[in-house]
């Protein structure tokens, strides 16, 4: 019994531990789609915020969108649209990025092409 004892008190202190501290491992999944020589990008970022107000609850954050090597703009959103694109191929990369521009190591890159 007295075995028992320290075994459930660890047990019941590792759930409240690690219910009480649910810091989500930030991701980012990328969906895209082309239409005429537009893309429409829509992103799922877990982890990270893109909300100013949101400083207190967890990570905040925006997105720097870069077209072919140069940065096309900055976005605080989840869903956005390209537009007006050259027809041809282009390489895009996402990357997540905290307020003062430092980077949560979140990016991913993707290639488009825009038909004649």
């Amino acid at each position: 019994m007295k075995r028992f004892i320290p075994l459930g008190l660890i047990m019941l202190l590792s759930v409240f531990i690690l219910g009480f501290n649910k810091q989500e491992i930030p991701s980012l999944y990328v969906k895209h789609h082309t239409k005429g020589n537009q893309v429409m990008v829509e992103c799922i970022v877990t982890g990270i915020s893109f909300r100013e107000s949101d400083h207190k609850k967890q990570k905040v954050g925006k997105m720097v969108v870069w077209v072919d090597g140069k940065k096309n703009l900055e976005i605080a959103s989840a869903a956005f649209i390209i537009k007006n694109l050259s027809p041809g191929s282009h390489t895009f990369k996402l990357e997540v990025v905290k307020l003062n521009n430092d980077p949560y190591g979140l990016d991913k890159e993707f290639m488009v092409n825009i038909p004649k």
